[in-house]
């Protein structure tokens, strides 16, 4: 594997840890919480395909580092929504936020 790709692969799997806690106890929460775990679960998806690219140097892995910064800011932006009372939500903001911008570096 490639160094220079280290810090988003990292980042990656940070969110992808992330967002399956943030899914999981916003299923423990209830319906109210439906739309932030159903987006903290595509997010997960979406980082750890694009770990195992990166971790094997596709060809495609800038294409879905696009997009998976793409869907870090939407689960994000969902996730900031209920951060002031959920810490599980701030975190997993946190980590899609330094997932997008490390994805975004991929694709420059």
């Amino acid at each position: 594997m490639h160094h220079e790709h280290d810090a988003c692969l990292q980042a990656c799997l940070a969110c992808l840890t992330a967002c399956e806690h943030c899914a999981t106890e916003d299923i423990k929460a209830g319906e109210s919480m439906a739309a932030c775990a159903l987006l903290c679960r595509d997010c997960a998806d979406y980082c750890a395909l694009s770990a195992h690219l990166i971790a094997r140097d596709s060809p495609f892995m800038h294409d879905l580092c696009q997009l998976c910064a793409k869907v870090c800011d939407e689960c994000a932006a969902e996730c900031e929504k209920h951060a002031m009372h959920h810490d599980h939500c701030r975190e997993c903001a946190e980590a899609c936020r330094r997932c997008a911008a490390e994805c975004r570096k991929m694709t420059m």
